[in-house]
């Protein structure tokens, strides 16, 4: 046979197999997947939808539930170099978007100033509404780090749970 003959059949091979080397997932796709499995494993769910910030492309939130009979607070946190500078400070590094209606109780707020300080610098919003605690960021954790913040992240979430004003009447302090 000729020397023509295998390399043809050499090219033909590596064409037909190509696609499925193309198919593997990078590293990076492995570690978002180890990432939000951990999160499942959790009970923390991933959503894709549209951060509460302008220019939000690439940002995908991690949410914790608060039980449908004590919900949150509505507030939005966002750090400091995506806030603009007429934004009222609410931590080191992180400014109000949309206040809470009432003051955070102490120890709310001591867990609320643990999370943002211990968030990574992607993780560009914080945010409470009646059924979510939402982190918006762009997955630089890997599982084991999501693991070793997640408890304080669920912790946050419990310190505000209830802390909605009650419908049809004025917020109380906590």
């Amino acid at each position: 046979m000729s020397m023509t003959f295998w390399l043809v059949l050499a090219f033909t091979i590596l064409a037909i197999l190509s696609p499925v080397l193309w198919l593997r997932p990078s590293p990076r796709d492995r570690r978002l997947i180890d990432l939000r499995r951990a999160a499942r494993e959790a009970g923390v769910s991933v959503d894709f939808g549209k951060a509460p910030l302008h220019e939000s492309s690439g940002l995908v939130a991690y949410r914790w539930r608060y039980p449908q009979t004590r919900p949150g607070s509505r507030f939005v946190a966002v750090r400091d170099a995506h806030a603009s500078e007429a934004l009222k400070p609410c931590a080191d590094g992180w400014r109000w978007r949309i206040e809470p209606l009432r003051p955070m109780g102490e120890s709310a707020r001591h867990a609320f100033e643990a999370v943002l300080a211990a968030l990574p610098e992607d993780a560009l919003v914080l945010e409470s509404t009646r059924d979510h605690l939402w982190v918006w960021w762009r997955e630089s954790w890997n599982a084991t780090q999501f693991a070793h913040h997640e408890p304080a992240i669920a912790g946050l979430r419990d310190a505000l749970e209830g802390d909605a004003p009650r419908r049809g009447g004025p917020a109380t302090p906590p």
